[in-house]
């Protein structure tokens, strides 16, 4: 860890940063949106500012312990890459059907919501951006698939160091690891139904293009924030049991604050600031834009600016909650 650190000194990480987070401002001040209300374009310019530079001063004043994390997990890759193959495939040991399991619910849950909504009550197809409107079933496959990623990964994500207390005990082991071997764990399965969400759009003529390679983007900004939120999830059910069950009932009420089921013009401009600070509405609208919407990521600039901060802001926070509470672990496990 140490020659990792010192193969990038303080003073070039906090000067990266800096430079990184200035052009965000520049682009932020001179982003330009003819369509829209320009006091809201204002106070979004000024909001964004205000948090490019609380994040400045906080990575100055934290950055040895906001870096020790990335540090870590880097050196132990190639750990890390085995110990998710093995959780994958332990998770199904001693099964008949080992893997089938992994796929059957959410592929009933589709095929469910396919049959109640589309067959039975017959929905309409549903609009997505620019007004391109898409066949029910890929507008609910392409909500359901990054959320059954997200309740999954982060689910797993929160117990990894309660199923793994054997290796929190162990003084030399990195534990730190453990969060991103459970959701790399949960990938496998989420790689399997973006291939058949893209199987289905097929069947329906929309046709790879090369907006489709924004799923490696949307893949990415997913993975990167249920593991923010795993590393400090993670470390308080250790001490605090209950937050499991507290997740799980979050996560249901969570379902319905997300555009899945519906869709997210229905809500009228007023209030749609109040969806879109959820960060799966994000996630969700990008899938479906990636498949038909004919809009790259950037196009959205307020979102996906917002969106990094809030995964920014996130991994700060998970990462000063786990180290704080890294010492501890062992007494508790």
């Amino acid at each position: 860890m140490n020659k990792g650190l010192r193969k990038l000194p303080k003073r070039a990480g906090l000067g990266i940063f800096y430079v990184l987070a200035l052009a965000l401002a520049l682009l932020l001040v001179f982003h330009n949106n003819p369509l829209a209300d320009p006091h809201t374009e204002f106070l979004k310019k000024i909001c964004g500012c205000v948090l490019i530079g609380v994040s400045c001063i906080l990575g100055y004043a934290w950055y040895d312990k906001l870096t020790v994390l990335p540090v870590e997990l880097f050196h132990s890759r190639n750990l890390i890459k085995r110990l998710s193959i093995n959780d994958f495939k332990k998770r199904y040991a001693g099964s008949y059907m080992g893997i089938v399991w992994a796929l059957a619910q959410p592929v009933v849950t589709v095929v469910m919501y396919y049959i109640v909504f589309d067959v039975i009550f017959q929905s309409r197809a549903q609009a997505v951006s620019g007004g391109i409107e898409m066949p029910y079933v890929l507008f609910l496959t392409a909500g359901l698939v990054p959320w059954f990623f997200f309740t999954e990964a982060l689910t797993n994500g929160t117990t990894s160091l309660l199923e793994y207390n054997y290796l929190v005990k162990k003084v030399l082991f990195k534990i730190s690891i453990l969060p991103i071997v459970k959701i790399i764990a949960a990938m496998f399965i989420h790689v399997f139904f973006i291939c058949v969400m893209l199987v289905i759009a097929c069947v329906y003529g929309y046709y790879p293009n090369i907006y489709w390679i924004q799923f490696i983007y949307y893949i990415g900004c997913e993975f990167l924030l249920v593991l923010s939120l795993s590393y400090a999830t993670c470390a308080i059910v250790v001490f605090f049991r209950d937050l499991l069950q507290i997740i799980n009932i979050g996560l249901q009420l969570f379902q319905w604050f997300t555009p899945i089921l519906w869709n997210i013009a229905i809500v009228p401009d007023d209030y749609k600031w109040i969806i879109k600070l959820n960060p799966m509405a994000y996630i969700v609208e990008g899938y479906r834009n990636t498949i038909m919407g004919d809009t790259w990521f950037f196009e959205h600039f307020y979102s996906s600016t917002y969106f990094w901060l809030f995964v920014v802001a996130a991994f700060s926070i998970g990462t000063l909650i786990f180290k704080r509470s890294k010492p501890h672990f062992a007494d508790v496990l």
